[in-house]
């Protein structure tokens, strides 16, 4: 049936309105299809896990206040969640992607997690959050660019250069699962990956032949942007490059302090940004190292992760011993000097954390207070499991949100104690009670041997003290009350504590977890849950219409249907519909 010269009108006046209303803030669409590969990152050829056959996947580039969809679509043989992890799912808590928040996506279906990049900047990484899934893969970049109208605190770099770094087994990440079910310690890891790739061999005897290793090539006299993740199992990592410094300018989401560092502690989980300037000469290549921190060196000396530097008018292949790491495996005070030397730019223009606009969080009142102590794994029912303070979550079959969503009575507790249990430890699902628009102390006491790092969901925090010993409330008295760096993830030393302050504005059910994927995965986390007590709730978005149910409320589930799980609509479609439009009556009426 032709269209009549009104009704063409009509239709290209419509797809207009919806182009405009949709351009303030755009969608970005991404198609992620998660399967395995074959790799042999190590020169051992494993199961890997790769986004659309890519290993690392491929970087998701935003901009701030962008509507983001990905349609992923899970080809492994046992279900999935993608996390996003220090992207804050302002309103969405829904789309969180872990299961607190959302049920897994089962084999052969496809989802579509559809979101808002609200108020935020930075650096930021993706991952398989179930089943120990993110020792095998499936991680990828996050970057968040300011809007054009908002400066960034420094020149326009000539590039972006997204680098992964982290330890690698060569057992496959159902094999490390079994042997943490088994009571087992995974042991020393076989090396440390970048991007993907396996050591540069600087040494015959230590890096057998014929590994592939990571080449950065770059121009002479320029600066480039470099993103740092590291998403590997439990290791922390000392980041550097031969001869060159690295100047910090951000991390998970908020511009530092510029400061030039040699080298720098990354631990699990954690991003940051460097400015590297190629100021040195073309004689030769250089060395790209990351490598294990307290450690004893003998017996990880071939756990190394190198890659290469290369000027685009390099005269030689790098050569001689790698740059040295700080010499400190028994004391650990110069890396938590280096920790407590990372500030937060508050000069610099961009979107914060809240309390949006304020750089006093150091005077805001505290209404609530949680000391959070781990320990070493322990027996609890016959089985080893990791505790924080005392308890060892159990994630319910129903998700906590969806529960809360239906009214669902005997999912969870919320009981979790403000100080470590003095009892004997126990497993359960005991969630925080957090107050809506309340400012949260949490104080992480790491009373284990070995380094861990702790990550909320829905915010950045702000990291105001760490010292060694236990804390105490006179502890308070050393707090940055200025300037100290919020972000997303944060170290606590062994025998060490780390203070943050976070203010409850994000409503939903948000993970407090250790990124120490072994102990993670035995239980160490628990969800702090937000609920906005007005009765005309509007700080939420409601459930999305494509929302996954299992647990209690699994008969509520539909067969897939392909075509729902991705989006209908978004600001390219319509692009292309008023295009169509115009052309189609344009040859109607010539």
């Amino acid at each position: 049936m032709a269209l009549s010269r009104p009704l063409c009108l009509f239709l290209i006046n419509i797809s207009l309105l919806l182009t405009f209303s949709s351009a303030t803030d755009p969608f970005v669409s991404y198609d992620f299809v998660v399967s395995y590969i074959t790799a042999s990152p190590l020169g051992v050829p494993q199961q890997v896990i790769a986004i659309n056959d890519k290993f690392p996947g491929p970087t998701i580039n935003v901009t701030t206040n962008n509507n983001v969809a990905v349609n992923v679509r899970n080809k492994l043989d046992e279900s999935l969640l993608i996390h996003w992890s220090g992207i804050q799912q302002r309103r969405t808590s829904w789309q969180d992607g872990v299961l607190g928040t959302n049920c897994p996506i089962p084999p052969k279906w496809n989802w579509t997690y559809q979101f808002q990049v609200k108020d935020q900047i930075g650096s930021f990484f993706y991952f398989p959050s179930l089943h120990f899934q993110r020792a095998a893969g499936g991680f990828g970049g996050f970057i968040i660019n300011n809007r054009p109208i908002i400066p960034i605190p420094f020149d326009t770099p000539h590039g972006d250069i997204v680098m992964f770094i982290g330890d690698w087994y060569t057992r496959n990440h159902t094999d490390l699962r079994k042997d943490l079910d088994d009571g087992k310690d995974l042991g020393i890891p076989d090396g440390v990956l970048i991007n993907g790739k396996g050591p540069y061999r600087y040494n015959d005897t230590l890096v057998p032949d014929g590994i592939d290793y990571e080449t950065i090539e770059v121009h002479p006299g320029k600066t480039y942007r470099l993103r740092v993740h590291n998403v590997g199992v439990s290791t922390s990592l000392n980041f550097r490059i031969q001869s060159h410094n690295l100047l910090l300018a951000e991390t998970e989401g908020s511009y530092t302090v510029q400061q030039n560092y040699t080298s720098l502690d990354i631990h699990v989980g954690q991003s940051y940004s460097f400015l590297l300037t190629t100021d040195q000469n073309a004689s030769t290549d250089y060395y790209i190292v990351a490598s294990a921190r307290f450690v004893n060196e003998s017996r990880w000396q071939r756990v190394t992760g190198v890659g290469i530097l290369r000027y685009t008018n390099s005269k030689g292949k790098a050569h001689g011993p790698l740059p040295p790491a700080p010499e400190d495996q028994f004391d650990k005070t110069y890396s938590m000097n280096q920790a407590r030397s990372i500030r937060w730019n508050v000069s610099a223009s961009g979107a914060r954390p809240n309390p949006q606009g304020s750089f006093r969080y150091g005077s805001i009142n505290v209404t609530e207070i949680y000391v959070l102590k781990n320990k070493p794994p322990e027996k609890i029912n016959g089985k080893r499991r990791a505790t924080l303070s005392g308890i060892s979550f159990v994630n319910p079959s129903t998700p906590i949100r969806l529960a809360d969503q239906f009214k669902l009575k005997g999912v969870y507790k919320l009981d979790f104690p403000t100080k470590p249990l003095t009892g004997a430890p126990r497993a359960e699902t005991s969630v925080i009670n957090g107050t809506f628009r309340g400012f949260m102390e949490v104080i992480l006491q790491n009373n284990d041997t070995k380094m861990h790092t702790y990550h909320m969901s829905g915010y950045a925090f702000f990291v105001v003290g760490m010292d060694y010993g236990d804390w105490s409330e006179n502890s308070r008295g050393t707090y940055n009350k200025w300037d100290g760096i919020a972000r997303t993830t944060t170290q606590v030393y062994p025998g060490a504590w780390t203070a943050i302050l976070v203010s409850l504005d994000n409503v939903g059910v948000w993970n407090l977890r250790t990124e120490n994927l072994d102990s993670w995965y035995l239980g160490q986390e628990t969800y702090v849950r937000v609920v906005n007590p007005e009765v005309t709730n509007k700080t939420e978005l409601p459930i999305p219409d494509n929302a996954l149910f299992c647990g209690a409320l699994s008969k509520m589930q539909k067969p897939q249907d392909i075509s729902s799980g991705a989006l209908s609509i978004n600001g390219n479609r319509l692009k292309l519909l008023f295009t169509w439009l115009i052309f189609v009556c344009a040859w109607i009426f010539q």
